[in-house]
């Protein structure tokens, strides 16, 4: 497969999951073009593995800590811009989603890593493991402490109807 085809065939999917590890789109966008452009540099190498998807991915999320990392990178987030136009009111699933998200953004860098790999990407404990560069235990440790956290919030679905 050329570069070429993997980024029109992954780019979608790539950006998705940047998106929910950076959980701000322009970053995400930034995030995933940095990384394309470190793959294509190296795409030869990349190429010749059984999954390059796994290498790519495994790149955002160092890139991803990298950025977290250095203070230069760092801007100060509002809260919100402004409002969006309203489309209808709003359902009970949007609630409690975005009640959910809000608790998972409050996660540790790797337990949110874990948890976005896990439920938003679907992944088993195995893959994550590979993508993360760790045994496939530190996975589920970081999994069972999320997932704790998460439980223990106070009415985390508290806008949402009842369930």
């Amino acid at each position: 497969m050329t570069f070429e085809e993997y980024a029109f065939a992954r780019a979608g999917a790539l950006l998705r999951f940047a998106r929910l590890l950076t959980d701000d789109e322009h970053r995400a966008e930034d995030l995933v073009q940095d990384v394309l452009a470190k793959a294509y540099a190296r795409w030869g190498r990349i190429s010749r593995t059984d999954r390059p998807d796994v290498y790519v991915r495994r790149m955002l999320v160092n890139t991803h800590h990298s950025w977290w990392r250095r203070r230069s990178s760092r801007e100060v987030a509002v809260e919100a811009v402004g409002e969006r136009p309203a489309t209808g009111d709003e359902a009970a699933e949007v609630a409690e989603r975005d009640a959910l998200w809000r608790l998972v953004r409050q996660l540790p860098r790797k337990q949110r890593t874990v948890i976005v790999l896990r439920y938003y990407e679907d992944l088993d404990d195995a893959r994550i493991a590979e993508i993360l560069d760790c045994s496939t235990g530190t996975v589920r440790t970081h999994a069972k402490r999320a997932l704790d956290t998460l439980r223990a919030a106070p009415s985390a679905i508290s806008t949402g109807g009842s369930r």
